[in-house]
């Protein structure tokens, strides 16, 4: 039975977890992802352990916050102080806005989290929801597709 090797494409199912055990992503047998190990399509420490592994053999592989979406940034956080928007929006913790930034000139649309909010403004977070966890995968080799 052959075993993964670099460049070769690699059909997983895994489900990721936080720390607190908290599920952030779970791709299952029935709906699989295929995987160019080697093309960085997934964190170094993740490709890396799925080198020599077989069909139907699994692995638990834990992804520090530098190599997954990077440590919580505070200049990320922002303070809107606009009573009309938050009359408007009427914004709760916890949900996602899309929000027009300005960068390099350009208008972009981003999501920015909710985090606080009293009667004159709101701060939202647009760090990425994953950013400073360690991320968690259970992953399970279901066809291996060797390179030509």
């Amino acid at each position: 039975m052959s075993t993964i090797e670099k460049n070769d494409i690699v059909t997983i199912a895994f489900i990721g977890k936080l720390d607190n055990g908290a599920e952030f992503m779970t791709v299952t047998q029935e709906n699989p992802m295929k995987v160019h190990v080697g093309a960085s399509e997934m964190p170094p420490t993740v490709e890396t352990a799925l080198l020599g592994l077989k069909v139907g053999q699994t692995r638990k592989v834990r992804v520090s916050p530098d190599e997954g979406y990077g440590p919580r940034q505070k200049d990320l956080l922002q303070t809107i102080e606009n009573p009309e928007f938050i009359e408007k929006i009427k914004p709760r913790p916890g949900m996602i806005l899309s929000l027009k930034v300005e960068r390099e000139g350009e208008e972009h649309q981003v999501p920015a989290t909710v985090i606080e909010i009293n009667d004159k403004s709101v701060v939202v977070d647009y760090n990425h929801p994953l950013a400073g966890h360690h991320l968690n995968y259970d992953i399970t080799i279901l066809d291996i597709q060797k390179s030509s």
